[in-house]
């Protein structure tokens, strides 16, 4: 049996949230007897987005920034890996090692998407000691976690400049209404102009970059609970244990609906 990997597929919880999020400060906007051109000044764009990535670049390591850029796609996009599935795929590798001894479990590892999975199982063919195994799995788990909560990080720092970064355009532009105080038609429709910057600061921290370094923790827990339960199946078929009693074991990592249907299904009915 190959194993997938797990296509992509988008995210549609953060394409809806950035949608009603822009959506409804728009709409608000608008139902205030006010215009989308009010806040759609390029200048102040300029500003903020700039001066919050050179801010975040300086702040960052080159290798964490990049890093952190790579991680946008687990915002946008999620892993179609559901762990019903993972568990109905580790336990037919279990079934087969039970019968036919976990050597010849080699040549469904070629085949096997998973990259945390296909090294477990690979190592576990090669003979590798159990304790060996559970600590060499447990640090790749521990570095995944750490790479995470790195580009999470970057994600809340650039969350913190930006809306400074738009205090700092503000201030830019009521320094260019100062110089038109004798207009005041001009010095009304400038202040205006100069808060646009505040509201792009406050705005981008708010509806993306803070809500980023969020989700990119929460695909991480998300990620680790899959890999923990893919390590605590290979361990079971290393001992050699019954089928049944691994599935009962994986079924503890599933969520309670989930988990429920599972047992139901696992579960023999009576004639």
């Amino acid at each position: 049996m190959a194993a997938s990997g797990g296509g992509l597929r988008p995210d549609l919880a953060t394409v809806c949230g950035l949608v009603l999020a822009v959506g409804g400060i728009l709409g608000g906007l608008v139902l205030e007897k006010g215009s989308v051109r009010d806040v759609a000044q390029f200048t102040a764009a300029l500003i903020v987005i700039g001066g919050t990535m050179g801010a975040v670049m300086v702040n960052t390591p080159l290798d964490n920034l990049m890093a952190a850029v790579a991680q946008l796609k687990t915002v946008l996009l999620e892993k179609k890996q559901p762990a019903a599935n993972l568990i109905d795929e580790l336990i037919v590798y279990a079934t087969k090692a039970r019968k036919q001894g976990i050597v010849s479990l080699e040549s469904d590892a070629i085949n096997i998407g998973d990259p945390f999975l296909k090294k477990a199982i690979n190592l576990a063919v090669d003979g590798t000691d159990l304790d060996d195994l559970k600590a060499m799995m447990e640090l790749e788990i521990d570095l995944a976690d750490h790479a995470a909560e790195d580009a999470a990080k970057v994600f809340d720092s650039a969350g913190g400049y930006s809306p400074t970064i738009g205090i700092i355009g503000a201030v830019l532009g009521l320094i260019q209404v100062m110089k038109n105080l004798a207009n005041l038609e001009e010095v009304g429709h400038g202040i205006a102009v100069a808060f646009v910057a505040t509201v792009y600061g406050v705005g981008l921290a708010n509806v993306l970059l803070l809500p980023a370094g969020g989700k990119i923790r929460a695909r991480a827990a998300k990620d680790r609970n899959l890999r923990e339960l893919i390590l605590t199946g290979v361990m079971g078929i290393v001992e050699g244990s019954n089928p049944k009693l691994i599935r009962s074991k994986l079924n503890a990592y599933l969520h309670a609906p989930a988990r429920d249907r599972a047992e139901r299904a696992s579960t023999p009915r009576a004639a």
